[in-house]
């Protein structure tokens, strides 16, 4: 008797083994990133009409208003954006500005072996960055909310800003404004200035993710990870990452894999890359006078 009770329980055990193995789902995520410090310096250049920046604030708008899949499953995820047919007007100049802001390839994240691969094209060359997951301290809130079909519990984490995304790049703030004289107004008036001068990059960024116990999964939208449920929604700086979709238990199983494409660097790697280039161009745009990348700082 103990024998057939042994055999059974061992042969549950199994099932359910096989069952959490080929468990898989998918989740849908709209991404906004808030775009009025990028199209703020434009207001008070005299070159560019009304109407030259109202189209400028309609293309940036729509290159970071996104919609990503992610699917997963126990262990593992693939985060990539929808395919969709480009707007017209969305060129080159769009697409490389929305990989400075976060895009890239398919983004796949191992939470079992707490590691990520993402491929991304910088100027024409292909990368493929592997490294270790990000360590957030989550500090579990009280809060609950609904969204959608979940309850969602709250959770807050402050995280280091990484130097080649963009989307939390801010206007320097203006110091000691009203000690400035008439003098130094009118040359700011009519000062001609590099595009990165008057930015910067913040060191942190606060954190808020939104998880439901009820998808009891360690898994998340990016490179968010790390909590007692699937996140359904991260506010990260600017940008604003919601869910608004869950399929559980898929019947077409997506293939769950690393990317292999690109020269593989790590995390800090690619930063230097990136950073290395950006001051490459803002050198040749100064040896140019200027043009290009500039815009006139109003007083």
């Amino acid at each position: 008797m103990k024998t057939i009770i042994v055999t059974l329980l061992s042969f549950f055990a199994a099932i359910i083994s096989a069952i959490a193995q080929d468990f898989q789902g998918m989740a849908v995520y709209e991404s906004k990133t808030s775009t009025a410090d990028m199209t703020a310096g434009f207001s008070g250049n005299r070159e560019i009409t009304p109407e030259m920046q109202k189209m400028f604030q309609e293309r940036m708008k729509a290159a970071f208003e996104k919609t990503f899949i992610l699917n997963f499953d126990k262990s593992a995820s693939i985060y990539k954006e929808e395919e969709k047919l480009e707007a017209p007007g969305q060129g080159g100049g769009m697409r490389f500005m929305s990989s400075m802001m976060g895009g890239g390839g398919t983004h796949y994240k191992n939470v079992k072996e707490k590691m990520f691969t993402v491929d991304k094209e910088f100027f024409g060359k292909e990368f493929l960055v592997k490294d270790s997951l990000p360590k957030y301290e989550w500090k579990l809130e009280g809060e609950t909310k609904q969204i959608g079909n979940y309850t969602c519990y709250k959770a807050t984490a402050v995280r280091p800003v990484t130097q080649s995304d963009f989307r939390n790049f801010r206007r320097k703030a203006e110091e000691k404004k009203e000690e400035k004289t008439d003098v130094d107004k009118k040359k700011e008036e009519t000062k001609t200035t590099n595009f990165m001068d008057g930015w910067e990059m913040p060191k942190e960024i606060n954190i808020t993710a939104w998880y439901s116990p009820e998808i009891p999964i360690n898994q998340g939208p990016e490179n968010y990870w790390g909590l007692p449920g699937l996140i359904l929604e991260v506010t990260d700086g600017k940008t604003v990452i919601l869910c608004s979709k869950i399929v559980l238990n898929t019947k077409e199983k997506k293939e769950i894999k690393a990317p292999k494409n690109g020269k593989e660097v790590t995390q800090a790697e690619y930063d230097k890359i990136v950073m290395e280039k950006m001051a490459e161009m803002r050198e040749m745009n100064q040896g140019q006078g200027g043009r290009g990348m500039q815009f006139r700082i109003g007083g």
